[in-house]
């Protein structure tokens, strides 16, 4: 249970047919509520896996809950977080006080995962000025995430890697088998690719059949630390009051 006045964390997940991505989702859940167990976190999805957002909200409602901070489990600002979810929380239960957290990304803690998970999947330090990594991400067709993801990639490379490419699965170009080319050509001597995505599934897949070519290939972000942390300090930074400027 929250601590009084404490609102409840409802994490809201994008759901897939895949079962690794329900599984993923609970599994980070999980870490986020041992991180913090004087928060109640809930989940629901917005398609295909139960709880669905609609169904935890009328049930927190009628168990009396009153104030919710709803987290998009999203990497990126695309569609999602500006149209799907705030037409899903609008029509909520009246009673219900719900505040809409900023999406995961981007944060120094992500990248901080994204180079757990390749040195997870072999490399190490050293390797760094003589790897080049493809930033591999699901895509968007909204401008604003994919420049998003292409100034994560210039970022990350300025942190010692040899270059970094971003790359997308779908709706957007370089796909992730180009981008591990175009390291190859550069003349790195080793080539990697970086999922940036949350949890397995369709688009997932397609970044690691397009990994092939690659010398290493990352596991998706899931449950690590890092991720539950960014999780928290969304939560934290929708539950603060707005301050008013001064004069206001």
């Amino acid at each position: 249970m929250s601590a009084p006045g404490r609102p409840v964390l409802l994490v809201v997940a994008h759901g897939s047919r895949d079962p690794r991505h329900a599984a993923t989702v609970h599994a980070l859940v999980r870490r986020v509520r041992a991180l913090r167990p004087d928060v109640r976190v809930e989940t629901g999805f917005l398609d295909f896996n139960v709880p669905s957002v609609p169904g935890v909200l009328e049930s927190l409602e009628t168990a009396g809950v009153r104030d919710v901070v709803a987290l998009p489990l999203l990497l990126t600002r695309a569609f999602h977080a500006k149209a799907d979810i705030p037409a899903v929380l609008a029509a909520a239960p009246p009673r219900l006080r719900i505040r809409q957290a900023e999406v995961l990304g981007p944060s120094p803690l992500l990248l901080s995962a994204l180079e757990r998970r390749l040195y997870e999947a072999g490399l190490t330090p050293a390797d760094k000025s003589s790897t080049g990594v493809v930033l591999a991400s699901a895509g968007s067709s909204d401008p604003e995430a994919i420049a998003v993801i292409a100034e994560i990639a210039r970022e990350w490379r300025h942190t010692g890697w040899c270059a970094v490419r971003p790359a997308f699965a779908s709706a957007s170009l370089p796909r992730t088998e180009d981008a591990v080319r175009q390291l190859r050509e550069l003349g790195c001597a080793r080539v990697a690719v970086a999922p940036y995505v949350l949890a397995p599934g369709f688009l997932p897949d397609r970044i690691a059949r397009g990994a092939a070519g690659a010398d290493v290939l990352a596991d998706v972000l899931g449950p690590a630390p890092e991720v539950a942390r960014v999780l928290l300090e969304r939560y934290d930074a929708a539950r603060r009051p707005v301050a008013l400027a001064v004069g206001a």
